[in-house]
């Protein structure tokens, strides 16, 4: 629905002004004057052409702090549009900022707030749209945003896990690359010239080092080129089926990242599958909405098969069985939960469990990545090192021979 800029005077004959989204003006017109306000003019606001990286964006940090502080104050008793006002002021990201007062201004207009929620997708995913629909539905909107806020703090505090296992690992892979790329385009080149003018024989090492160098400095730009065109046709085939299918399929196979992949995708699922359900949202419509925030295809085609097993009336449990990716374990505490009735309960006994495991499959993988880039490192560039010395120690034993 579009969005429109409105004028007008409310009941103490005062002049105000405000944006609305509604299906057409005479919409805006009634909402307004069921406010008492007689409209003077109603027209769409044009669209603003904004540039992406001027744009801040809203983080998960940002949802999570304004979820948790949207539900105390709900709880509180204050009114729905008073909360937003008051989270919209005290906002600093300017983006965020936005998007609250426009809902703000479609929840005046007669919105609900999933529905001013739905129309902000590039904020609020669907998981926290269904959610708050629910939480509305069954008026119990505090503890729904409550448990949303839990989910979100949890959910950011694994993904930053993950990450933090992985820069440790990038960061010396591109010291050690850039540091290797310097010897061998700067450095070399002058070893060689100092050992051609001296006319020394070089050692078989030092003649590989000095062909790397000359290799490097006549290649190194379509190399460059080579790498970016290869990462940008990978990005391209990862959002075709075949290719996201293919490149989760072997993200997953790789030894220890494999393994940290495999545990916080499971941890994922189960937190998010957990929360919807003891959220009151359908069991169709949740497997649909976790499938979706999987992060793995593999995962979310296992989900899926869950979700088509359900309406064929069937367990949760009885496709998870046969998908590898879910160990025995998770899926007989799954099989326990839907026999007892507490599915939701138990899927948060799995991610908890699964949080866990990523803490020790992040501390594996940082225990093994960073010796083994270090050795590397060290092979690699204290090899050249001595490569090129090898010629000086060479001549400086013939000269102390000849004395």
């Amino acid at each position: 629905m579009p969005l429109y800029l409105w004028k007008g005077r409310d009941s103490k004959a005062g002049l105000v002004s405000g944006e609305l989204t509604a299906e057409s003006e005479t919409a805006v017109i009634e909402a307004l004057r069921r406010k008492n306000i007689i409209v003077s003019s109603v027209r769409i606001k044009p669209k603003e052409i904004k540039l992406s990286f001027t744009q801040p964006k809203v983080s998960n940090k940002d949802l999570s702090i304004f979820t948790r502080q949207f539900a105390t104050m709900i709880n509180a008793g204050l009114p729905l549009v008073s909360c937003l006002e008051i989270q919209a002021q005290q906002q600093e990201n300017p983006t965020f900022k936005k998007v609250l007062e426009t809902i703000k201004a479609d929840v005046e207009g007669g919105s609900t707030l999933a529905e001013a929620l739905k129309r902000q997708k590039h904020v609020f995913s669907e998981l926290y749209i269904n959610m708050a629909a629910a939480g509305e539905a069954g008026g119990i909107l505090d503890n729904i945003l409550m448990r949303l806020a839990t989910y979100l703090e949890k959910a950011e505090a694994l993904v930053a896990k993950v990450k933090r296992a992985m820069i440790m690992p990038v960061i010396l892979t591109s010291v050690a690359v850039g540091a290797a790329a310097v010897l061998l385009i700067f450095v070399i080149p002058i070893f060689e010239k100092m050992f051609g003018e001296m006319g020394a024989k070089l050692p078989a090492p030092t003649l590989f080092v000095v062909a790397l160098s000359k290799f490097l400095q006549k290649w190194i730009v379509p190399i460059i080129i080579a790498g970016v065109a290869i990462t940008i046709a990978i990005q391209r085939y990862y959002k075709t089926d075949k290719g996201q299918l293919m490149i989760d399929q072997i993200l997953l196979k790789i030894p220890i990242l494999g393994n940290l992949q495999q545990k916080s995708a499971i941890a994922r699922f189960a937190r998010t599958l957990g929360t919807l359900l003891a959220s009151g949202v359908a069991i169709l419509d949740a497997l649909e909405i976790t499938a979706k925030t999987a992060g793995n295809r593999v995962v979310q085609d296992a989900i899926m098969q869950a979700r088509k097993s359900i309406g064929g009336g069937e367990t949760i449990s009885a496709p998870l069985k046969t998908m590898k990716i879910f160990p025995p374990m998770v899926v007989q505490m799954i099989a326990v939960g839907e026999a007892t009735g507490g599915l939701d309960e138990m899927l948060n006994k799995i991610a908890d469990f699964y949080d866990e495991e990523v803490d020790g499959a992040v501390e594996g993988l940082t225990a093994a990545m960073e010796p083994l880039i270090m050795v590397v490192l060290g092979l690699g560039i204290g090899g050249m090192v001595i490569a090129m010395y090898l010629p000086i120690f060479s001549m400086t034993s013939a000269i102390m021979g000849g004395k």
